[in-house]
C-alpha cells in the first residue's frame, strides 16, 4: 500500500480527469461526491510526530478537515471535530476513524455562525481532551455568484461569520486553554491572492484570515504560541459540488493548475501536521500553499 511517503510523479499521482457535473445541497455530503475524494483514510501512515497531543479542528467531518483530523489521530494526538449537524453521517465515520487508531475523539455538532456555540466548543473540546494545544480553523462556507447582485446581505454575513467571525470567536476562546508550544492553524485559499470574479465574498474572507494570522502570529510569539496559515489551491471536496462552483465549471475543476488536477484532502494533511508538530518550531506567521504550483504574490 502507497503512503505519503511513496516516491511518485505528482502530476499522475492522483487521476487527471476531472469530476463529472454534479450537484448538491449545502453544506454537501461526501459519500453522495462522485468521485469520492482521498481523505487519506487508505493511506497516511503516522510516526508519531504529535504524540499525546489534543487539537480541535474545525469543519472536520469531510475535506480537508476530515483528512487533517485522520492524519492527527494517526499521528498520536486525540482529536474534537466540529461539524454541523447535518453532517452527522460523514462526521460519524470520521470518529471510528479517529477511535481505530485508538486515539479519543470528541464529536461536537453545531453551527459556528453562532458565537455561543464557539465558545462551547472550545469548552466542550477541553474539558472532553483534558487540555488543549493545536486549533485548526478550517470550516469554511463557499457559494458562487456570477454577479455582485446576487450576493444576497444574508449570504455575504454568513459566508464572513462562517469563515471569519467564527475563527475569531474559536481562537478567542482557546486561548486562556493554550500554553508554551501550542499551535494555531487557519485555512486560508489561493482565494485570497488570485480570487475568482464568481468568488468574492469567499475571497474576501480567505485574505482576512491571512492579515488576522499574520497579526496574531506577532502578538502570540513571545508567549511561545504559533500561528500559521495554510493556504490551498483547488480541493475535490463536498463543497465544490454544493454551491462552491458552477456544476458546469465542474468538468476543469483543477486543470488551471500547473500540475493539472486538483488536489486530493490527503495531499493537505502533511502540511497542518508539519505545522503542528515541533519540527516547525520557528515556523510563525507563515502562510504555506498547498496549491500545485499557482504562483502566489
Amino acid at each position: 500500500m502507497t503512503d505519503q511517503y511513496t516516491f511518485a510523479n505528482p502530476v499522475t499521482r492522483y487521476s487527471t480527469t476531472p469530476p463529472p457535473e454534479q450537484q448538491q445541497e449545502g453544506p454537501g455530503d461526501e459519500q453522495q461526491l462522485s468521485p469520492a475524494p482521498d481523505l487519506g483514510e487508505d493511506s497516511y501512515r503516522g510516526s508519531g510526530r504529535l504524540e499525546g497531543r489534543k487539537a480541535l479542528v474545525t469543519g472536520a467531518d469531510s475535506g480537508i478537515g476530515a483528512a487533517v483530523a485522520i492524519a492527527f489521530a494517526r499521528e498520536g494526538a486525540d482529536v474534537a471535530i466540529s461539524y454541523l449537524p447535518s453532517e452527522e453521517t460523514d462526521a460519524r465515520r470520521i470518529v471510528e476513524l479517529i477511535e481505530r487508531e485508538g486515539r479519543k475523539a470528541v464529536a461536537i455538532p453545531g453551527d459556528l455562525v453562532d458565537a455561543e456555540y464557539c465558545r462551547r466548543l472550545v469548552d466542550t473540546a477541553a474539558g472532553e481532551l483534558g487540555g488543549l494545544d493545536i486549533l485548526v480553523n478550517n470550516a469554511g462556507k463557499q457559494q458562487f455568484a456570477k454577479e455582485l447582485a446576487e450576493i444576497s446581505d444574508e449570504q455575504f454575513d454568513e459566508t464572513l461569520r462562517t469563515n471569519v467571525y467564527a475563527m475569531f470567536w474559536v481562537t478567542k476562546a482557546a486561548l486562556p486553554h493554550l500554553g508554551a508550544g501550542s499551535t494555531i492553524i487557519n485555512t486560508s485559499s489561493i482565494q485570497a491572492y488570485n480570487p475568482s470574479p464568481i468568488l468574492v465574498d469567499y475571497a474576501t474572507t480567505k485574505a482576512s484570515i491571512n492579515t488576522f494570522s499574520k497579526a496574531l502570529a506577532q502578538q502570540l510569539a513571545p508567549q511561545g504560541i504559533r500561528v500559521n496559515v495554510v493556504a490551498p489551491g483547488p480541493v475535490w471536496t463536498a463543497l465544490q459540488a454544493a454551491g462552491g462552483q458552477p456544476p458546469e465549471a465542474l468538468s476543469e475543476f483543477g486543470q488551471q493548475t500547473p500540475l493539472g488536477r486538483a488536489a486530493q484532502p490527503a495531499e493537505l494533511a502533511p502540511a497542518y501536521v508539519f505545522l503542528a508538530s515541533p519540527e516547525s518550531s520557528y515556523v510563525i506567521g507563515e502562510t504555506l500553499h498547498v496549491n500545485g504550483g499557482m504562483p502566489t504574490p
